[in-house]
């Protein structure tokens, strides 16, 4: 039998038995009353263990995978060390305030806080949005680059998209945040070990020998015409983890499903303490890849695992990668379900709604729309890029709206909704038609956020009676 045969044999095999492990494993949990729970909080019985793992194999797919290590220089490890500092932020700071005022979505925080509906909908919307247009396009293409070069198939990237998102839709629609949870686990803990096992056996490729790259490619010291410049570390970076980990629902929502605040801290200690390792299956690859292959971009993974690896080992891997973008995919899925569902459907339309059946309908829509922008993204020229200036769209507007109410319950509603639209119109002006002073994206984010709080704040003065 060839390789190609024995790899597909295996990949389709560790595939099959993850989807029955974790089938079995679901039917054995206790299942909640209140079907909003069940459905969006996995009824709120997720253990440290699946909070953990979940939380990271989310975070942990093909666009990091392939993209850090697509990008085959060492500055990218930041995006994951500084995820640890975001972690420890959500742990202590925005888990306890989530728990006090019982949140289902992040954004009810806001709600809660500030005490107007009108801005917990207008941020869920900003998030929806996000989702469509840049997570979910961006999570099926690397994930069907990683596919197509690694078994060298001949289809195209659109196909191979379709397939993963009706496995995606599969889960998400039908199994809910617990089904999604648990094969995360599953598929992050071989995830790891095998990650590892490629790194090892690219250093062995070369014989544990960097020598021959560039210096510019191993050092963590960003220059001004780098993907990271190192003054951005103290102003953007920052906020761009705070934003993700600890207000973005596709993230936080695995948090709010625990049975209590500890039980939910511990595992997002854990996932921070993970973080700190992942550099080394993430970047490291693409560094050494580097010296094997050149400068060859997002196939650098994909070639690389199909190179080192034995073909029943790569068959493995690729495997847990499928399952790394099923997580992201369908997590993304439950996530814009749940917000769609409780913070605009039985808000605004039916506050009796079936929130399983119309969760269902938001995830079969999105897996439509996430597979039609595929295209969108297959001319980028670094798509961890291309995805981090996309998202300051939506993410420091909103991040500015979360600091304000995590500071203050006496902010003016108005101005917090002027804030946000004028937020994404700010970047939306700095990414699409003017550069000031040739700034870096990751510098215009963190203006972004410092002049839509203080304009939030400016019209409350005004707004408000003295």
């Amino acid at each position: 039998m060839g390789a190609s045969s024995t790899q597909w044999l295996i990949f389709v095999g560790l595939t099959a038995f993850i989807a029955g492990l974790t089938w079995w494993r679901c039917r054995k949990e206790v299942h909640a009353v209140d079907a909003t729970k069940e459905y969006f909080l996995a009824g709120g019985t997720l253990t440290w263990p699946f909070i953990a793992g979940s939380l990271l194999l989310t975070n942990i797919s093909a666009e990091q995978i392939v993209g850090m290590n697509g990008a085959q220089t060492m500055i990218t490890a930041w995006w994951e060390l500084g995820a640890a500092v975001g972690l420890v932020i959500l742990a202590r700071v925005l888990i306890p305030m989530y728990y006090q005022y019982k949140c289902t979505t992040t954004t009810e925080l806001l709600e809660k806080r500030l005490g107007d509906p009108g801005i917990r909908t207008a941020v869920s919307v900003l998030f929806l949005l996000g989702y469509l247009f840049i997570l979910l396009p961006v999570v099926l293409y690397t994930g069907s680059v990683f596919i197509k070069s690694m078994f060298n198939l001949e289809v195209s990237i659109l196909a191979i998209s379709v397939a993963y998102a009706l496995a995606g839709l599969a889960y998400a629609a039908f199994g809910g945040l617990r089904a999604i949870a648990i094969s995360d686990t599953y598929n992050g803990v071989m995830l790891m070990v095998m990650g590892l096992l490629v790194t090892f056996f690219a250093f062995k490729a070369i014989g544990f020998d960097l020598s021959g790259i560039p210096a510019e490619r191993l050092t963590l010291i960003g220059g001004p015409d780098s993907d990271i410049p190192w003054p951005t570390l103290f102003t953007g970076m920052v906020f761009i983890h705070l934003f993700y980990w600890g207000t973005n629902m596709v993230i936080a929502q695995r948090a709010l499903a625990a049975p209590n605040m500890r039980e939910a801290q511990k595992g997002i200690y854990a996932a921070a303490a993970i973080k700190l390792m992942m550099p080394l299956i993430v970047v490291v690859p693409g560094v050494i890849a580097y010296k094997l292959y050149g400068d060859i971009g997002d196939v650098t993974y994909g070639r690389l695992v199909a190179d080192v690896l034995p073909p029943w080992m790569a068959g493995a891997f690729a495997a847990m990668i499928f399952g790394a973008v099923l997580s992201s995919f369908n997590s993304c899925l439950n996530s814009a379900a749940a917000l769609y569902t409780l913070d605009i459907h039985v808000k605004y339309v039916n506050p009796n709604a079936d929130v399983k059946k119309i969760g269902q309908w938001v995830a079969i829509f999105f897996t439509i729309g996430g597979v039609a922008l595929v295209p969108l993204y297959q001319n980028a020229e670094s798509i961890v890029k291309t995805m981090q200036q996309m998202n300051g769209l939506y993410s420091m507007p909103v991040l500015a709206a979360f600091l304000v109410a995590v500071m203050s319950t006496k902010i003016h509603a108005f101005a917090v909704r002027s804030g946000l639209i004028f937020g994404v119109a700010l970047y939306a002006v700095f990414t699409f038609a003017w550069q000031p002073f040739g700034l870096h994206y990751i510098h215009l984010m963190a203006i972004t956020l410092a002049t839509t709080i203080a304009l939030i704040y400016t019209l409350d003065r005004g707004l408000t009676p003295r």
